[in-house]
């Protein structure tokens, strides 16, 4: 069991793409975490690869400071000249854990080292207690069915499938991952469930956003008028509940049924930004507009 928003670290440590250590730090990410805890979310989503392991080294710090259980997840690269089970090892030393809550295969492969060899590598660490439970990410619907039946051979259930879902990305409907990951009980962590700020308001016609995301043509001036009829529901739902509209986006990912969104914080603001989405509900009405407004994403 795990609170029903996590955060994503993916930001914790990472220079290239977040500019970490130059705009924020580790006393910043620090604030984040402890900001989380206090409001109730205790799960926390990382991977070797964010930072070079700097990401699950800060998390393992930072966990030593609570006193309250905190669920910790990571991601590895399945590449064809790494052992899994020495990639779990580093994992469990830079966290400075005894055991891994979810380990996940960060994203589908096809190297040298089969998928049976993998998931059977994944169910001894399992047995030997060094993990909880196995996930995946980024897989297709059958990816993700193969990867459950190869588990399913030594007695492992398949927990999660990470992929990108959010009100302005839901191709994964469309594609019937949702509704195959409904079947088979597997629960969908969906990652940028803000698409990178845009569904926080930030980002207008008026105030286009600068750096990375000026390449992105989400972000163009065509992008974000057509985002204006999702972005005006979003703020209707938001007055009508005293939220955010990060919140209501957040909240209505919450109510798709297996589904956990884990947005990132990079400071305790937006960790108590992201924790306002728990305790409250939309109602059918609003789910429904919200529905109908997003569409248009689902391709």
């Amino acid at each position: 069991m795990v609170s029903p928003v996590g955060i994503g670290t993916w930001a914790w440590g990472d220079k290239l793409f977040w500019g970490y250590g130059d705009r924020y730090g580790a006393a910043e990410v620090e604030a984040a975490f402890q900001a989380a805890v206090a409001a109730g979310i205790t799960f926390f989503d990382t991977a070797e690869v964010y930072g070079m392991g700097e990401s699950e080294r800060l998390l393992g710090q930072f966990c030593k400071s609570v006193s309250s259980p905190v669920q910790i997840a990571t991601k590895f690269g399945p590449l064809p000249w790494r052992f899994t089970k020495s990639s779990v090892r580093a994992s469990l030393d830079r966290l400075q854990v005894e055991t891994i809550d979810l380990y996940q295969v960060h994203w589908p492969f096809s190297f040298l080292l089969g998928q049976e060899t993998l998931f059977e590598a994944l169910a001894e660490c399992v047995q030997k207690g060094w993990i909880r439970a196995v996930g995946v990410s980024n897989y297709s619907a059958d990816q993700m069915q193969k990867a459950h039946d190869s588990l399913a051979r030594f007695g492992v259930p398949l927990a999660v499938n990470q992929v990108r879902y959010s009100l302005v990305t839901r191709q994964i409907e469309k594609q019937g991952l949702l509704a195959r990951s409904r079947q088979l009980g597997v629960t969908i962590l969906a990652y940028s469930p803000l698409a990178q700020g845009l569904l926080t308001g930030k980002y207008t016609l008026d105030s286009p956003p600068q750096g990375a995301r000026s390449f992105d043509t989400r972000f163009s001036a065509k992008g974000l008028a057509k985002l204006t009829p999702v972005l005006h529901t979003l703020g209707q739902c938001a007055e009508a509940h005293d939220k955010t509209l990060s919140q209501v986006a957040l909240n209505w990912l919450m109510n798709q049924e297996g589904v956990i969104p884990i947005p990132g914080a990079k400071n305790a603001m937006q960790a108590q930004e992201n924790a306002g989405a728990m305790g409250w509900s939309l109602t059918p009405q609003e789910l429904e507009t919200l529905d109908r407004v997003s569409r248009p994403w689902m391709e």
